[in-house]
């Protein structure tokens, strides 16, 4: 099985910006104890277990999930620099 991850990086939403796609590495780490950050597994910050490199260093992907699905992303506390996708397939 083969795991990459893509970037995109620009605005959806007003005030709009192009988009842009960039394929980076991803790698599989252990998932922090979700229970510390949110018991309910809902939220605006929620570790995975996939971290993605991006401009030289290893950044975490975080979840804001509120509903049946999340939204992946990379990003300091209060900062969101691009929505992640993560694309496993099998060879």
């Amino acid at each position: 099985m083969t795991t990459q991850a893509y970037l995109q990086f620009g605005r959806a939403t007003w005030p709009q910006t192009p988009m842009q796609t960039t394929g980076v590495p991803v790698k599989t780490t252990e998932q922090p104890q979700a229970g510390k950050y949110n018991v309910t597994g809902y939220g605006p910050r929620i570790p995975s277990r996939y971290m993605v490199q991006y401009l030289g260093r290893w950044r975490r992907v975080y979840i804001a999930n509120y509903g049946n699905s999340g939204t992946a992303y990379i990003g300091p506390r209060g900062d969101w620099i691009a929505t992640v996708t993560i694309d496993k397939s099998e060879e």
